[in-house]
């Protein structure tokens, strides 16, 4: 099972050999086994890969993250769906009815805003007992927009004078560059099940090639806010570029603790098994088999 990523930000050369990532830079070679790699950001535009290497990590489902002239993830390359089960898994996936993408899209919600209780209650900022309350009064499919109230609390509680529209203030564009990490692992998970990432629940727009991960992603949001909140600390707007260190703490997030039925695991393993559910939910018509990851303090 994978279980580590790998996070370029120096001139690199990538090729395969032996079933392994080669990496080689100017200070040496580094040699990672394909099968323990669950994603690979290239973050430094004088990187090179190979045709064999890129196939090599589709075959493998490892998720492929490319960043632009800024640092910030700009795309990301996935393998084409392997699923023994496909067009099952696919044929339930549009078979679901609306009442049940709307129980699902509401257990979603309530997860999320539940962590991000946890994620106040972890840093002192106050008001979880607050978005827990929000929490509860998330109906199906939210028609009360619980999840937009929710966070405009949760932003004005978590950091002082904040704007989450404010696209030059570090703390977003740490939170941009965790947020594409977490989806990117999400997106990895849901094609590993034989999902499609472009049949959403509540999302749904025709453009958006990943509605559905945007879906599940939701609830893992607040542990990038909390590893942003650790970084970059609680003080004041920074007008600072992203550094090298900034950008590997959150490409990092996947490999972060979350709780998930009673266990601890990896962020990277709690989106698997969040896919996996989302499957099991599908097939038995509820909401109920659903499982998201728990954020603890």
């Amino acid at each position: 099972m994978a279980w580590r990523g790998l996070h370029l930000t120096q001139p690199s050369r990538l090729t395969v050999a032996d079933d392994q990532i080669v990496v080689d830079q100017d200070d040496g070679e580094v040699r990672l086994a394909i099968e323990d790699v669950a994603w690979v950001v290239i973050d430094s535009p004088r990187t090179s890969l190979t045709a064999s290497l890129m196939s090599a990590l589709m075959d493998k489902g490892v998720a492929v993250i490319f960043t632009d002239a800024t640092h910030t993830p700009s795309g990301v390359a996935l393998p084409f769906h392997r699923h023994h089960r496909q067009a099952d898994v696919l044929a339930r996936q549009i078979a679901a009815s609306g009442p049940l993408k709307k129980r699902l899209w509401q257990y979603i919600v309530r997860q999320k805003i539940d962590n991000q209780a946890a994620v106040l209650e972890g840093t002192g900022a106050g008001g979880a007992t607050t978005l827990r309350a929000m929490a509860r009064r998330v109906g199906s499919g939210d028609p009360g927009n619980i999840e937009a109230q929710a966070a405009r609390y949760y932003w004005g509680k978590l950091w002082r004078d904040f704007r989450r529209d404010d696209p030059g203030d570090r703390r977003n564009m740490m939170l941009n560059y965790g947020y594409a990490v977490v989806r990117s692992g999400v997106a990895r998970a849901l094609v590993a099940t034989g999902l499609l990432p472009a049949l959403g629940l509540k999302h749904a727009s025709v453009s958006n090639a990943f509605n559905l991960a945007d879906d599940l992603v939701e609830p893992f949001r607040p542990f990038v806010d909390a590893l942003a909140w650790r970084t970059a600390g609680e003080g004041a707007p920074s007008r600072d570029d992203l550094s090298v260190e900034d950008r590997r703490a959150m490409a990092a997030v996947l490999l972060g603790d979350a709780e998930m039925g009673g266990g601890n695991l990896t962020l990277l393993v709690a989106a698997e098994h969040s896919a996996e559910s989302l499957v099991r939910a599908l097939e038995a018509g509820t909401p109920a088999v659903l499982r998201l990851p728990v954020f603890k303090p």
